[in-house]
């Protein structure tokens, strides 16, 4: 009597399947397929191909559909994306191909990222079609919006580069700061600034051997790297993301803030409310262009650190109707001038802080005069404060955390987005933005299945 009974010959065995009774019918290929309109990728790629030249090239639609299966489940080789689409029989659906059919070979993918998607927006465009199709699902509210970055580790050696003297690129809103200047300084009674000889501000950094298009990360409780960033909007209703944007890793947050906030306003026409963002966007500029777009900015506190044993600086209170401050002691500072870097100045009398018994817990100047700064758009700077410090800020900002840093979370784990796969910035805006084009399906389709 045999004791045990083998498989050995199974794997000869001629069966007649069916590959649709095969595949779960909860898999999330079914729902992706059943629920997301691909058909725009047609028109979208048109442009790039040949219509009566050469051999005929694999269907976009297989080749893009390859790309999404890889950025789904976090698969970061297309060498072994080939070969998981070999072996696993729900891939081979949701891309159309029999059990028998072979697979489009790994160096597909590739050579039309490095020749007929080169320098095009197809990246970019797949990535709106997907938010819209979202909004027609009446899945983006567009009212509430959460902004934030994460480091994406560059495909390159932090020990391997150059240091190099580069221009400090003019921010977008230099105009428009020299005019309020200029504005405050006349309402002060105060001469124009003379024009002065332009001097182009340098700084040097660190430039890599192996990724020249990545940047050097050195911050506070942060590992240094070359790496690049994140820029990533969500909407509040059900975490979509409407925005992904790609900067070198040595690029601050605010840079691209106000034009990623205004193009997502005109390419999907939302009509936005309120913005929650981390203590990274508390600058001026951003202030002031929430406020001229009446948008309600919620922004975290950023902790300042004033010198030791010095009074800070909220302990001199600004008197907004005769334009003054008053210090602890109850002494006037009054304007003195407006700097060319936009901050007006305003200073004690000296005569008066001579003899003042919180002197040294206010000042260690030699003249003994205290000078206060105080930006020309610094109201909405404040504004945005009260905002912060409100119950509707409150609670916006609490869901910050939970919307658009759970979506970066997400990334990491799920879809392997916490390294760049390929060097350069075209390159890592490509992993970024299908990423979070895949990171939507997901939402838009499981959504719509719950729903029936």
């Amino acid at each position: 009597m045999r004791l045990f009974h083998t498989r050995s010959n199974t794997q000869n065995e001629v069966e007649f399947v069916c590959l649709e009774d095969l595949v779960p019918q909860d898999h999330l290929l079914r729902k992706i397929d059943k629920y997301i309109d691909f058909s725009f990728i047609i028109d979208k790629v048109r442009p790039y191909y040949s219509e009566d030249n050469g051999r005929p090239s694999l269907d976009p639609l297989v080749l893009f559909k390859m790309m999404f299966i890889g950025y789904f489940y976090g698969i970061r080789s297309e060498r072994q994306l080939e070969k998981e689409i070999q072996m696993n029989l729900a891939y081979r659906w949701f891309l159309g191909l029999k059990i028998s059919d072979p697979v489009p070979h790994h160096s597909t993918i590739s050579w039309n990222r490095r020749t007929r998607f080169k320098d095009t927006n197809i990246f970019q465009d797949i990535f709106d079609e997907i938010v819209l199709q979202a909004i027609n699902h009446q899945m983006v509210g567009g009212r509430v919006l959460f902004t934030d970055s994460t480091h994406l580790k560059a495909n390159a050696n932090k020990h391997k580069f150059t240091r190099e003297e580069v221009e400090v690129e003019v921010r977008d809103y230099v105009e428009e700061l020299n005019q309020a200047i200029e504005e405050d300084r006349k309402q002060h009674g105060k001469k124009p600034l003379t024009d002065r000889e332009e001097v182009k501000d340098t700084k040097t950094i660190r430039k890599s051997k192996t990724d020249p298009e990545s940047g050097f990360m050195s911050r506070d409780n942060k590992q240094e790297m070359f790496c690049y960033l994140d820029h990533r909007t969500t909407d509040m209703k059900f975490n979509i993301i409407t925005d992904a944007y790609v900067t070198p890793g040595n690029v601050h947050d605010s840079v691209p803030y106000l034009e990623r906030l205004d193009r997502q306003i005109n390419r999907f026409d939302l009509k936005v409310e309120a913005v929650a963002l981390d203590s990274g966007y508390l600058t001026n500029p951003i202030c002031k262009g929430l406020s001229d777009r009446d948008i309600f900015g919620v922004i975290a506190y950023r902790r300042y650190h004033p010198t030791k044993g010095l009074f800070p600086k909220w302990k001199f209170k600004y008197d907004k109707e005769q334009d003054i401050y008053i210090c602890p002691n109850g002494q006037t500072l009054a304007y003195s001038t407006t700097s060319r870097d936009g901050y007006r100045e305003y200073k004690s009398n000296p005569k008066q802080c001579v003899g003042c018994p919180l002197l040294k817990e206010c000042t260690r100047s030699k003249n003994h005069q205290k000078v206060v700064t105080r930006h020309v758009w610094e109201e909405h700077k404040e504004k945005v404060r009260e905002n912060r410090l409100s119950s509707s800020g409150k609670m916006l900002y609490k869901y910050r955390k939970e919307k658009v840093e759970r979506s970066f979370a997400d990334s990491k784990e799920l879809h392997g987005l916490r390294y760049c796969r390929l060097r350069g910035l075209h390159n890592a805006s490509e992993q970024v933005l299908l990423t979070a084009a895949c990171q939507n399906m997901k939402k838009i389709a499981i959504h719509l299945s719950r729903l029936g």
